[in-house]
């Protein structure tokens, strides 16, 4: 075996290796060459030492080695400077490339709503299938304002937050599976329906949109967005496109929607402080609607404008793994 030819045909791999060894940041594509040619470099140290145990060559070639599994297992570490990145370029952008499934989804949802409230409030009997005379009784008697001030305000921000998310969390995890999005979306928008109608058919439309106006509009946005991301999901492996396997598809998607339902949380988080603190304030009815009007209007302005304008400035180098093709 010739070792200086052997070396030098190899030499540029291994310090390649070596030199993305030494980046702090790698890009997705840059992570897999290197641990391609780490496998590589692995392969041809095997080979030398069984051919051409050469000290100084195998010590060398060892060092680079070390120095590429110490990169390849110590991941990136956490910077403060990426959470401002992620908020208003990453998070946004994802958002907004995935408009062409929750803008859609959000209308029909909304007419599906005022059609169903519509029915249950002109045919109370619809109702009687679902609820108990004892149940709609206690809604219109003040059941459905009472249970806005049940709880501390802060335990209950606390637990209508995690239940927001986990029902978002849940409708993305779902979207590979298509059908178990809509069966959530479905049993959450009959619940409001039903309550709406109730209340409706008894007079009380006005109590209804005042107690869930100013924290739904915005809750009920994240949760569609979220069921639009899952949704997308699902439709990656269906119809992956001529240019990616569904795998691909499917993988690309997929860490969209990890994204997405990761930048929900802290909007989740301002929709339970308003459900726990503005619904059931003191607040004329007008002041509480106003205020769930213009945070949510405030959600879309930075979903939809900022979003659209992050995503004409790319992607940043700290979320270039998970760069997406356009919807």
């Amino acid at each position: 075996m010739d070792l200086d030819a052997y070396v030098l045909e190899r030499a540029g791999e291994w310090d390649r290796m070596a030199n993305l060894a030494r980046r702090r940041r790698l890009t997705a594509a840059e992570a897999d060459e290197l641990v391609m040619l780490y496998q590589r470099a692995a392969t041809h140290l095997s080979v030398l030492r069984r051919r051409a145990p050469d000290p100084v060559v195998l010590a060398g070639l060892s060092e680079q080695l070390m120095a590429g599994r110490a990169a390849i297992n110590r991941g990136q570490g956490f910077a403060w400077r990426s959470i401002p990145r992620f908020l208003l370029r990453t998070f946004p952008s994802e958002v907004y490339q995935a408009r062409h499934w929750w803008l859609p989804l959000g209308a029909l949802l909304l007419a599906a709503g005022i059609a169903l409230t519509w029915y249950i409030a002109s045919y109370p009997q619809v109702a009687a299938h679902f609820l108990t005379e004892q149940q709609i009784a206690g809604m219109v008697g003040g059941d459905f304002v009472g249970y806005y001030s049940k709880y501390q305000p802060q335990n209950f921000a606390g637990q209508v937050w995690t239940n927001n998310a986990v029902l978002t969390a849940q409708c993305i995890a779902a979207g590979v599976l298509v059908l178990p999005v809509f069966y959530l979306l479905g049993v959450n928008l009959l619940n409001i329906a039903l309550a709406g109608g109730v209340l409706t058919g008894a007079g009380l439309g006005g109590t209804f949109l005042t107690f869930l106006a100013p924290h739904g509009l915005l809750e009920l946005t994240c949760v569609i967005v979220g069921a639009g991301a899952g949704l997308r999901i699902g439709w990656a492996w269906i119809a992956p496109g001529e240019s990616r396997t569904r795998r691909q598809a499917l993988t690309d998607r997929a860490r969209s929607g990890m994204l997405i339902a990761i930048g929900l949380v802290p909007v989740l988080a301002v929709a339970g402080a308003l459900e726990a603190w503005i619904t059931p304030s003191p607040l004329p009815p007008a002041a509480r609607v106003g205020v769930g009007a213009v945070v949510w209007l405030g959600f879309l302005a930075y979903a939809l404008l900022l979003g659209r304008a992050a995503q004409s400035r790319g992607v940043p180098d700290e979320s270039a793994a998970y760069e997406l093709p356009s919807a």
